[in-house]
């Protein structure tokens, strides 16, 4: 089984965040397992140079055990460090920031180093992640004097790389991706200096139906209020209001009738005999997400539609479509496309096609 890294270190987060009553028995407990995590996370793949999940959950690790004031060992600092001085959190290609390729439920990218569906991501992410994690250990005074430089000249160059390669249309890597560079600019108090945090923010709120799952939410949420993740280990909880009362909302209303709409499968003539292996009209009710649909084509035969996905933190991720599999080692994956070949960039579970329109699923290699 691979470390649970990641989503222990989201799951503390979270767990701070919420003011929990006063019972340190359990959450100390969760964070030894997170420690025994990092060192077994690194340990699995030694001989790699990289984690055995991949930096973004590393360093989402070094993150959570800093906002709880928990020290970690200078050597898994140095881990990041030496990661970031050698450009691995980038793309091969040298960008360090991507547009990546939008999975179904995360973003994935070759920064990756193992498929573990729900935790793929562009370097934006990792970098972000990296960035904060730094400045965290600096402004709680984890870290010896000594240390302290070389994580500030880290951040600099994450922060500079960003800033760089900020897309014309506003974005740090993608709409996802963008929450989390926009939480270091907070994080170090350079968002009112700095130029390319305006247009994120411009971007981001014409954005904002994009983020549907509780995970995207709860990246974009702090960005909002002018807050980041660092800020849940200086919240005074005796004066937090409960701000988790249900809210009782009325449902949305139904949409009544069917849509129409043109699924496609591809795969590459190389892998393929067929490149076109399945081309149908399919109806599904209308307001149906696209794995509403998917499930109505599989019902709709013939020919036979098959489809498999795999439950991730983000939601249901598409791993196998008409008995092909979307694999790591063979540096494979399901893009997901509308007719004019524009990603989409939204999960199978949050995109809700309209009628009339062509979707494509491609097997596309990375």
């Amino acid at each position: 089984e691979w470390p649970e890294t990641g989503r222990l270190a989201l799951y503390l987060l979270g767990l701070r965040a919420t003011c929990p009553l006063p019972e340190p028995g359990p959450q100390r407990l969760l964070v030894t397992w997170l420690k025994y995590y990092l060192e077994e996370d690194w340990a699995g793949s030694r001989r790699h140079g990289q984690p055995l999940t991949s930096y973004y959950q590393y360093s989402l690790g070094v993150l959570a055990l800093c906002v709880h004031r928990k020290r970690v060992r200078e050597e898994v600092i140095h881990r990041l460090l030496a990661a970031e001085h050698h450009g691995r959190f980038r793309h091969t290609g040298g960008s360090a920031v991507g547009k990546g390729l939008r999975g179904q439920t995360g973003w994935w990218h070759p920064s990756a180093s193992v498929w573990q569906p729900g935790w793929y991501c562009v370097p934006t992410d990792t970098e972000a992640v990296v960035a904060l994690a730094f400045t965290c250990l600096e402004r709680e005074r984890l870290v010896g004097s000594r240390l302290v430089a070389e994580l500030q000249a880290a951040r600099r160059r994450v922060k500079r790389r960003m800033v760089e390669t900020q897309d014309p249309d506003g974005f740090f890597g993608n709409v996802y991706s963008t929450p989390w560079a926009m939480q270091v600019f907070i994080a170090t108090n350079t968002c009112r200096t700095q130029p390319a945090y305006g247009r994120a923010m411009a971007a981001l709120l014409e954005n904002l139906d994009a983020f549907t799952t509780a995970a995207t939410m709860a990246q974009v949420l702090p960005v909002l209020h002018g807050r980041s993740y660092l800020d849940i280990a200086s919240m005074h909880c005796q004066e937090e209001l409960d701000t988790l009362t249900p809210v009782s909302a009325k449902p949305p209303a139904e949409m009544l009738g069917n849509m129409t709409l043109r699924l496609v499968v591809e795969c590459p003539e190389l892998w393929c005999p067929q490149h076109r292996l399945y081309n149908r009209m399919v109806s599904a009710p209308a307001g149906a997400s696209l794995l509403d649909v998917l499930r109505a084509a599989a019902m709709q035969g013939p020919p036979n539609f098959t489809f498999v996905t795999q439950d991730t933190p983000q939601g249901p991720f598409l791993s196998r479509v008409l008995g092909m599999e979307a694999r790591q080692q063979q540096r494979r994956y399901w893009q997901l496309l509308t007719a004019s070949g524009t990603s989409l960039q939204m999960g199978v579970a949050d995109y809700r096609p309209h009628d009339g329109e062509t979707l494509i699923l491609r097997l596309s290699e990375w």
